[in-house]
């Protein structure tokens, strides 16, 4: 099991500490993601990628509603997903 999905199940299991122990983990790559949202919107957006990263991880590892992820991948499929809403 790696880290990050280590930290995951700690996260569904109600680890309140775990979401900060994850963020330093996935941050780099949840930034790139965002970029690469941010890069096919249309010019004149005000929204920052680093915006974007805190709003779709506070959604992602909201206390109040309880997430199950499978995986690493299923993680970020749920970022990219996230982060598309949160364009819309």
């Amino acid at each position: 099991m790696t880290q990050v999905t280590r930290i995951l199940s700690q996260i569904e299991s109600g680890d309140p500490s775990a979401a900060e122990q994850l963020l330093p983990l996935v941050y780099d790559e949840l930034r790139k993601l965002a970029a690469a949202k941010l890069a096919h919107e249309r010019p004149g957006q005000t929204l920052q990628a680093t915006a974007l990263v805190h709003d779709a991880y506070i959604r992602l590892v909201d206390a109040q509603q309880a997430q199950h992820w499978d995986s690493r991948g299923h993680f970020f499929a749920a970022a990219a997903e996230a982060m598309r809403r949160i364009l819309v």
